[in-house]
Formats: structure tokens, C-alpha cells, sequence
């Protein structure tokens, strides 16, 4: 199947548009230039004879891939963000197939400091005569998440080109802004009209994800007492050196992203903003088990109590906004979701691999919002870095899966 398809040329093109996302954006979506890809992915939709597919004035491309068979089969949406992360540049991405990888380091072009190494990116070993794509030095690749959405585009195409293959009707949607967790705001569920979705936005080869983090983001507002520095003495109370006393006494050797892995939950402080008269810190809150959130944010509130009490007149308030829930307190009541994605993997000869989230996705809000959501594999990999890579052959592993899983929803149905 794999000459079939010619999605690292769909990938190589799509990865040369910046369609970065901005965080400290209010408007939606938070940047104009995704649309750029958006539109073009609808009219390559069009062009293959999908009739109904259009990018809305939020940037949502939807479109539908109609049934072949009279039976009564769940809808699929099949779904991909077209954004790329604000932590590494996105702009005049250069990308570089690599073409029968042999375990060499690969040392991107324009900034020579930037190698791609096995023993510092241990799954290359599963990659040997594969081809890789990487970015020249300078940029992320962007494979996260275009990988997903060549994916898609080049899976419809092959169903179209192949009318023989039984399947339900699939819905296709690309978002904006998932990378600033505001992807699916303003998706129109009614207009999507699926029963059951798979995001594609994983990385190794094989691996289904039906876990995420639940999130919280915390706010702690600390104010002080502002004095005259050159009349300061008995009076003055630095909000500034009250939150730095409360970010002092978190631990350093456990509860934080860089000491904690696997079902560990943390916390995290994004920002810290202020000064002398008050001061602002800010928080994500993150956990498999939804229950232990509070229980975090009880020992943030501690912390602050303790900070304030060593400066007399101190004093905090503190916010909590929910942000997202673990995506299994909904996938698990449909558990032919993932017993159908393991079964499809297995008929186009990958081996499954079942892992955890630690972060969340479009199909983690997606499942709150009446759409249980997993999420596959497109061989993503070091993302949001300059040292990101994909693999061609895992991309077109990809594709062969979600073509045997739409079969799969259409034979049991």
C-alpha cells in the first residue's frame, strides 16, 4: 500500500505554510495565517469530489466523505489541527526528506548545532531504512500536527479513489488553535453530526491514546504594602518578594513536570507578573485522576498561607478555571472505540501500543462535548523543537489503519 500514497509530497507542501498559533491572542482564530492552509485544504477536499467541503468564517474545515454502503453505520469524524506551537518558529519552514535512514546523526543544514541523534532520540532505532522528514535548523517541522492532516487528506483521497471499499459515511475536521487549547471552541457539533471521532495527533508508530490529563489553570494574586523606598523601613511589604517566598517553598524534588512522568500528576507555573504593590502567579494544574486536581490546588493555597504569614500584611487571593477532563471518564463507555482502532492496526501490520496522554488534545474537549475522541498515531516526533521528525512510512502506516478501521465500524455494524 505504500506506493500508493504520496503523502510525504502532501506533508512537504502543507509544512511550508506558517500557520502558527498565538497564545496572547483574543481573536479566533488567535491568527490569520492559519487560514491560509485551511482554505487550501478545502478546496483540495473539493477538488476530490467532496462537495460539502468548506472552511467556515472560525477556520473549522469540515467536510464529508459519503457512505458506500446502504447499512446503518456510526458516523466517523476523523479530525486534525492545522496549528503549529508558539514554542519554536514556524515561518519559511524548509523541509528535508532524508531518504533511507541508517542510524547516522543527521545535522540540519542551516544552524549546524542542531543534529538529530539515536542515542539522544531513542525510537530512531525502530526507524532503520526509513524515510525521515526533518526541518532544515532554523524552524520546528510542523509535523505536529500536519502529519495528522496529510494523513487525512490522503486517506480521503484513497477512499474516494476507491469506492469498492465498504465504509459509513466519515466527517473530516481541521481546527486552528489547538496548540493554544482553544481548538474546538467554536466547533459547530451540529453541522460535524458524527457519532464517534479519532483525532490524529499521536507519535510512535502503533500507539492509541485514550487518556489525558484533567487541567486546571490557578491564579494567585499576592498584595503587598507600597511605601517610599527611602522611608520603607516597619512599612513596606514587596508583593513581588511574597510570591517569590511562595514559589520558593514548592519542591523541587517532586510534583513539578520535570520530576514527575508516567500517572504523575504536577503542578506547573506559566507566569509570574508584578510588582511592588501586587504580584501574579500563575498556574496549570494536571492529573489523570480528576479527584486529585483539588487536592493540588489545596496544597498551592497552603503554600501561599505559609508565604503571607512570614510577611506581616501580606495577603492572597487565588482562582481556579477549568480547562479540560481526562478523556477516558468518556471513552470508556464505548469500548469498541478502542478494541476497533487495536483491530485495525493489527490487520495493516502495526503493532498496537497503548499509551497515556500527558497533555490534552482536541478529542479530550471533543468527548465532553458529546464526541468520545481517541487519538492515533502519524509518527510525530521531538515536537515543538527545531529537531522534530516524522517518519514517511509511519505516516502511511496511518493511513492504512484508519482505512481498515472505517471498514472495521462498517463490517460490525
Amino acid at each position: 500500500m505504500s506506493q500508493t500514497y504520496q503523502v510525504a509530497e502532501r506533508f512537504m507542501r502543507y509544512v511550508k505554510i506558517d500557520t502558527q498559533s498565538d497564545p496572547t491572542a483574543t481573536c479566533f482564530p488567535s491568527t490569520e495565517k492559519q487560514k491560509d492552509l485551511l482554505h487550501l485544504l478545502a478546496e483540495e477536499l473539493k477538488v476530490m469530489g467532496l462537495s460539502d467541503a468548506h472552511c467556515d468564517e472560525h477556520g473549522y474545515v469540515y467536510a464529508t466523505i459519503p457512505a458506500t454502503t446502504s447499512k446503518k453505520v456510526p458516523i466517523l469524524c476523523f479530525c486534525s489541527h492545522a496549528d503549529t506551537a508558539p514554542d519554536c518558529s514556524g515561518k519559511d519552514v524548509k523541509p528535508i526528506l532524508h531518504k533511507n535512514y541508517q542510524g547516522q546523526d543527521i545535522v540540519l543544514p542551516d544552524d549546524e548545532t542542531q543534529v538529530l541523534r539515536l542515542e539522544d532520540h531513542p525510537y530512531l532505532i525502530e526507524l532503520m531504512g526509513n524515510d525521515l522528514i526533518t526541518a532544515s535548523g532554523k524552524t520546528l517541522l510542523g509535523a505536529d500536527d500536519k502529519a495528522g492532516v496529510a494523513i487525512i487528506m490522503e486517506f480521503a483521497k484513497y477512499l474516494i479513489e476507491h469506492p469498492e471499499i465498504e465504509h459509513g459515511a466519515i466527517r473530516i475536521l481541521f481546527t486552528p488553535d489547538e496548540e493554544v487549547g482553544r481548538g474546538v471552541e467554536k466547533v459547530d457539533m451540529k453541522k460535524l453530526g458524527a457519532d464517534y471521532g479519532y483525532t490524529l495527533d499521536g507519535g510512535e508508530r502503533g500507539s492509541l491514546e485514550a487518556e489525558t490529563f484533567s487541567a486546571d489553570a490557578m491564579t494567585f494574586n499576592f498584595k503587598g504594602i507600597s511605601a517610599h523606598p527611602g522611608y520603607a523601613k516597619g512599612k513596606m511589604v514587596h508583593a513581588m518578594k511574597v510570591a517569590a517566598e511562595f514559589l520558593s517553598l514548592i519542591p523541587r524534588d517532586e510534583w513539578c513536570p520535570e520530576t514527575t512522568e508516567d500517572r504523575e500528576g504536577f503542578i506547573h507555573p506559566t507566569a509570574f507578573t508584578g510588582g511592588l504593590e501586587e504580584s501574579t502567579v500563575n498556574f496549570i494544574i494536571r492529573d489523570f485522576d480528576t479527584t486529585k486536581l483539588a487536592h493540588h490546588e489545596m496544597r498551592l493555597v497552603e503554600f501561599a498561607k505559609e508565604a503571607i504569614a512570614r510577611f506581616p500584611g501580606a495577603s492572597f487571593t487565588s482562582s481556579v478555571k477549568e480547562q479540560y477532563r481526562n478523556m477516558w471518564e468518556v471513552v470508556q463507555k464505548t469500548p469498541a472505540l478502542i478494541d476497533y482502532a487495536e483491530e485495525a492496526m493489527i490487520a495493516a501490520g502495526v503493532t498496537p501500543r497503548k499509551m497515556l496522554i500527558r497533555g490534552g488534545t482536541d478529542g479530550s474537549r471533543l468527548s465532553f462535548m458529546g464526541l468520545p475522541c481517541p487519538n492515533i498515531f502519524t509518527g510525530e516526533m521531538a515536537i515543538h523543537s527545531k529537531l522534530e521528525y516524522v517518519s514517511v512510512q509511519d505516516m502511511e502506516a496511518a493511513i492504512a489503519t484508519i482505512v481498515e478501521l472505517s471498514k472495521i465500524w462498517a463490517n460490525k455494524s
